[in-house]
Formats: C-alpha cells, structure tokens, sequence
C-alpha cells in the first residue's frame, strides 16, 4: 500500500509526472554551453592550440631558432596565386610550408612555438588577477566601512594611471637595471629566470600588477551583493566565523561571473604582450612571439606579405576563439537563463 500511496503522489490522473528531478547549476551550464555553437567552435580552437603548444617539438617542423641564410625569404608555390607581389621577389621552396623569414627559419615552426607565448599570458594572467584581485575585492566588500573606503580609494589611485603606459615603463625599466647587475644578486637571479622563460617573467609580472584592479571592484561588488543575503545571515546567527563564511557560503556563489569576466579579459592579455613584443619589450629573441614576428614581417610586407599575414592570423585566431569562448560562459552561467533551451 506504501508504494502504491508512493506512486500515486509521482503521478497525476493522466500518468503525467507532478514532479520533476531538476539538475544541478553546472550541468544546467554545461548543457547550455555545449547547445553554444561559437563556444564550442571557440573551445575546440583552444583546446587544438594547447596540444600544438604541448608538443611543438612534434608539431614544429623545424626548430623556431636554427637559421638557414641561403634560404631567407624564400615561399612555397601555393603562396604565389594568393600574394601575386610576391612573384617578381620570391624564391620558391616548398620545404616551407608557410615560407621562411628574412634569416632563413621556417615560419610555421616559430608560429606552433610562439601559441606557448601567448597561451602561457592566457593562463597566467588570469591567474594573477584572480588572486590578486578576488584576495583584496572580497575582503573590501565583506568588512566595507572605512576598510572598504580605503581599499577602493587605492584601486582608484591606480586606475589612473594608464595600464598599457605603466607596463612599457615598468618592462623598460626591468630591462633596463638587469643589465647591469653583479653577479650573485637577487637580481641578478631574477634576471637568470627572466633568461630562462624567455623574457617571460617580467611580462607576467607587469601584466600581473595591473591586471587584477578590474577584478577586485567587481568581487567588491559581488560580495556586497550577497553578503545581505538570508543565508548569510543564518550563517552568521549561527557562530559561523568569516573565514568560513567567505570561503564557504560567499566565494561559491560569486565565482560564476568572476570565471566569465577572467576568460573574456584574456584577448586582452594576448593583445598585450604581442604589442610588448611587436615593440621590443616582450619575449627575448630568438624566443618566438606573435608580436614579434608581426614585427619583423611589417619591414618587408609588400614584398613578403606572408611573414606578417599568418602570425596575425594566428593571433586573431586565438583571440576570437577566448572570445566566444567567454561569450558561451556568460550565457551558459547567466542564473536568468536557467533552465531555458
């Protein structure tokens, strides 16, 4: 008789069901996100671009760094129909399946190498800024009053100053003290690392010192959103300690708009440290970059338009591609859309 009363509580006179078993947020996400056709043309860019960076000594043709000067500039056949300027100039080799540069290395090479670049700002900056900026946003939020005033009025500080500007003269400066440091420093220590990433490590951290301002006002404003919420008040009824419940009850249900927020920022992490590059305060030669090859090709672009064209065009790949990607999270994460198609 239980299981009769049972069922005839899940069912209606008609057999329809009067209750639904409704799946989590993130699978709601999820289904949402996968239903996004850009997002996932986008993700799946990403995903291939993160294989090709991983194992680029297969991927890679070549190595980025060996030079083969009798075979500088020289372009495959398939190029010439495309970049018809090139025909008077151009010395055909189809070893190089996108042409080789003004000293002879196999573009295609330093392109596959140079996705680690721009992958390692895409990952790494975001990084920094989230717990750069969520650390100093949530506490700013949670205590507000004066401790709030203060906080903010330091990010207002700091947002005044350009951030592309403050980069240039904070690489420029770095740049310029490490060489000439004694050996055995700290900083000539920090110059080493700096050699052996490539000239990567000031770039994050100049990105890193300016990247996370954006982020703390928006946890700021997340925070204060939530923090009057009834279940936060229970949690404080109870003796629940602020750790807890900033840790706990708070960032979990902030997270969403700050992961979403983060991933549509990254084309402009990459777009900075090509621009770094392209004017010679980004990675160290022969380390290959975007910017750097876009650079190097803009000298002799109406001759050998292809040094310049394929960089660029990896590099607005990639930036298209975190950019549906990052549109695809908002709609998937947006709490209004719940439970739509």
């Amino acid at each position: 008789m239980a299981e009769v009363k049972l069922e005839s509580q899940k069912f209606g006179s008609g057999g329809a069901p009067l209750t639904q078993e409704r799946e989590s947020l993130w699978a709601d996400a999820w289904r949402r996100l996968l239903r996004n056709k850009a997002a996932v043309v986008g993700g799946s860019i990403i995903i291939i671009l993160v294989l090709a960076a991983i194992f680029a000594p297969i991927v890679a043709l070549k190595s980025y760094e060996v030079q083969v000067l009798p075979d500088q500039n020289k372009v495959p056949q398939w190029l010439l129909p495309i970049f018809p300027t090139m025909k008077p100039y151009a010395q055909i080799s189809n070893a190089y399946p996108l042409g080789a540069d003004y000293v002879g290395r196999d573009l295609f090479s330093r392109i596959v190498y140079g996705s680690r670049v721009s992958l390692s700002v895409a990952f790494i900056g975001p990084l920094i800024s989230l717990l750069v900026g969520v650390f100093y946003g949530s506490i700013s939020g949670y205590f507000s009053g004066q401790v709030d005033n203060i906080m903010m009025r330091i990010v207002d500080v700091l947002y005044a100053f350009p951030q592309l500007l403050f980069i240039i003269l904070l690489m420029a400066f770095f740049r310029s003290t490490i060489s000439r440091v004694q050996p055995g420093s700290f900083a000539y220590s920090v110059s080493q690392l700096d050699a052996k990433m490539g000239g990567l490590l000031f770039i994050f951290v100049g990105i890193g010192l300016t990247a996370w301002e954006t982020m703390a006002r928006l946890t700021r404003g997340q925070v204060l959103s939530v923090r009057e919420k009834e279940f936060i008040e229970a949690a404080h009824t109870i003796g629940a300690k602020n750790l807890r419940i900033m840790f706990k009850h708070i960032l979990p249900n902030i997270v969403g708009p700050l992961v979403v927020a983060e991933t549509l920022a990254i084309p402009g992490y990459i777009s900075t440290e090509a621009f770094l590059s392209f004017i010679g305060l980004g990675v160290n030669p022969p380390t290959p970059s975007w910017g750097s090859m876009i650079s190097d090709g803009s000298q002799v672009i109406r001759t050998y338009p292809n040094q310049t064209v394929f960089p660029a065009l990896a590099l607005a790949i990639t930036m298209f591609a975190f950019n549906f990607l990052g549109d695809g999270l908002r709609d998937a994460l947006d709490p209004r859309l719940r439970g739509t198609q």
